[in-house]
């Protein structure tokens, strides 16, 4: 296979492993790739797993023709990638490993040798030129072991990823990508979110065209889809609105009522349900499913003064995977002395930003009247923001939302006639209540500006303290006029045929422009509001908050130049152009300051 020109695919698939890493499921099998770079010298990347040998060493022979490799990279260290580091060497005894001094500790480990008479150790930043092709190495520590690299060629902008982007199933299988992709990250990848949160900003600044990843496919289009599934799953955001039942049962009464309260979930408006029989499903699927969509309720029995050793088995599988950024609700069930509850909570204690449901469901051996009545209130709970969603059961005039206003951050939405637009403003003022006006200002240059003017409507939609980063690229980086801005979602409608976002709001209200004054660089509009609607009851986003919690503190140590106060790019030199443009969030040199030692 022909990645570009000079880049060739060498891989292998498996067909007979029946559990990666002894533990995961794979019913496709797996993909252990590894490529040829050709040029005046010629670098295969990585080697594969053991049982691959001879196809692997066949494949570089009949690449290569009559020409022999001059290195071996090594990016990775687990033995699926790195098992036949010694065969290469003896089938090439004048070929040079390239590697971190880690990963050459490891190999004295796998080995018996470091290959100190053979081998060039490379860190962050380093490069090794093959002719027309220059490779710059990028460390990416405990991504996910403390050795790994990953190789940028700045030639055919192709980013050799080790195990990022990799996912379960061979080549030679047409399946969905993100489905066993998103299980693969979160089982195998999934702790380390911070790490894969630091490689993508490193990657952010290279230009990539191909990714290719010692597991999966190689992508090369919509590469925006795959990166932004990475920061979902490393930022542990919620990939989807939905809600998850895990649960055990001994005797089904815990069963019956997980599955009265998946009926009722789904009859309040729930987008997904997904119901999980720990005794009986993959594990690493409901794992999944779990960091997938954004609410989670456990249901277990009280057993041996602990918890069902499914359930306990599910949550130790979140808590070690940093599981976070979720709302979580408990069904008990104990025929004398429930504790199941309170246990689980404790073992959730040490997961960050988690808010748990006023209600708890108790059930005492079987379903009873009261026990009932509890999981109706859990039910409309974890569905109030889906019932304010839809039409028929929203309450439209629920003027409380007015109480949302304050020094906070917004996304105002509008319509150009062709598609939908947002822009995150932070000046929404409440100026009257009799009659009940709201104010907006919005500057000149936005094309939001332009909309509203022209049709006289909007929607304000209050931002909470869980919008993550994401939400402010999308709405504050980018200009509607040259980007759909919700072209990747299916968006939700209020009355005057606006958009309202789906998560991250407490409450939005639709506004009929009354009147526009010119504030020069800006301009306002003094607005009646037609629809209110309150989502939850979570705390608005305030623009303190935003700076202090969300926006992402820019790395500038060591560094000399200007700093965007928008969105954190750092540009290095002396001076910063009059005229210069931040290349991330499009703002123009008046944002930017300068670096202070």
């Amino acid at each position: 296979m022909n990645i570009t020109k000079d880049i060739k695919y060498i891989g292998v698939n498996d067909h007979k492993v029946d559990l990666f890493e002894g533990q995961y499921v794979v019913p496709n099998g797996m993909a252990y790739n590894s490529y040829a770079i050709i040029d005046k010298k010629i670098a295969i990347m990585d080697t594969v797993d053991a049982a691959f040998t001879h196809e692997w060493l066949d494949n570089i022979q009949n690449t290569l023709g009559e020409r022999k490799p001059d290195y071996l990279i090594v990016q990775h260290m687990e033995p699926d990638h790195s098992a036949n580091i010694m065969n290469f060497i003896k089938a090439y005894p004048d070929a040079t490993v390239v590697s971190t001094a880690k990963a050459f500790a490891m190999m004295k480990n796998f080995f018996g040798t470091d290959f100190a008479d053979r081998r060039i150790v490379v860190g962050e930043g380093d490069t090794l030129s093959l002719g027309e092709h220059t490779l710059t190495f990028v460390t990416a520590p405990m991504v996910h072991w403390p050795e790994v690299i990953v190789t940028y060629d700045a030639k055919d902008k192709v980013l050799f990823s080790a195990d990022c982007f990799g996912k379960f199933g061979a080549l030679d299988v047409e399946e969905d990508w993100a489905c066993e992709a998103r299980r693969y990250y979160i089982g195998i990848v999934g702790k380390y979110g911070a790490q894969v949160q630091a490689l993508l900003k490193k990657a952010s600044g290279l230009d990539i065209s191909i990714i290719c990843p010692l597991h999966g496919p190689v992508l090369s289009e919509n590469l925006g889809y795959y990166l932004g599934l990475y920061n979902t799953w490393s930022s542990y955001q919620p990939e989807e609105e939905g809600i998850v039942i895990a649960y055990t049962s001994v005797y089904g009464n815990t069963k019956k009522a997980v599955i009265q309260l998946a009926e009722k979930l789904k009859a309040n408006g729930c987008p997904k349900v997904v119901v999980n029989d720990l005794a009986r499903c993959d594990m690493a699927e409901a794992v999944e499913d779990a960091f997938r969509y954004s609410k989670l309720v456990l249901a277990t029995t009280t057993y041996n003064a602990e918890i069902f050793p499914f359930m306990r088995e599910f949550i130790t599988h979140l808590t070690e995977r940093n599981f976070s950024n979720r709302t979580v609700a408990f069904i008990e069930n104990g025929s004398w002395a429930p504790l199941a509850a309170k246990v689980m909570k404790g073992m959730l204690e040490k997961s960050k930003n988690l808010t748990y449901t006023d209600t708890t469901v108790r059930i005492l051996s079987a379903l009873n009247e009261e026990s009932t009545e509890q999981l109706n209130r859990l039910a409309d709970e974890l569905c109030r923001e889906y019932l304010a969603q839809q039409d028929s059961t929203a309450n439209k005039n629920d003027l409380t939302a007015l109480f949302n206003i304050g020094y906070g951050l917004y996304v105002v939405t509008s319509n150009d006639g062709k598609k939908d637009n947002g822009l995150i403003v932070n000046t929404v003022t409440q100026v009257t209540n009799t009659p009940n006006r709201i104010a907006v200002t919005i500057n000149k240059e936005n094309y939001s500006h332009h909309i509203i003017k022209q049709t006289g409507k909007m929607n304000i939609n209050c931002l909470t303290e869980e919008a993550p980063f994401k939400v402010f690229e999308a709405f504050g980086f980018v200009s509607g006029r040259n980007v759909d801005k919700f072209a990747d979602c299916e968006p939700l409608r209020s009355d005057n045929g606006l958009v309202f976002l789906p998560r991250y709001i407490n409450s939005f209200m639709s506004l009929k422009v009354e009147q526009y004054i010119d504030l020069d660089t800006h301009g306002m509009f003094i607005c009646s509001v037609t629809e209110a609607r309150v989502i939850s009851d979570k705390p608005s986003m305030t623009y303190t908050y935003y700076h202090q919690n969300v926006k992402p503190k820019p790395d500038t140590k060591g560094k000399k130049g200007y700093v965007c106060t928008i969105c954190g790019y750092v540009y290095e030199g002396e001076e910063l152009p009059e005229d210069f443009i931040c290349p991330l969030c499009k703002h123009g040199a008046s944002d930017f300051e300068e670096i202070k030692d």
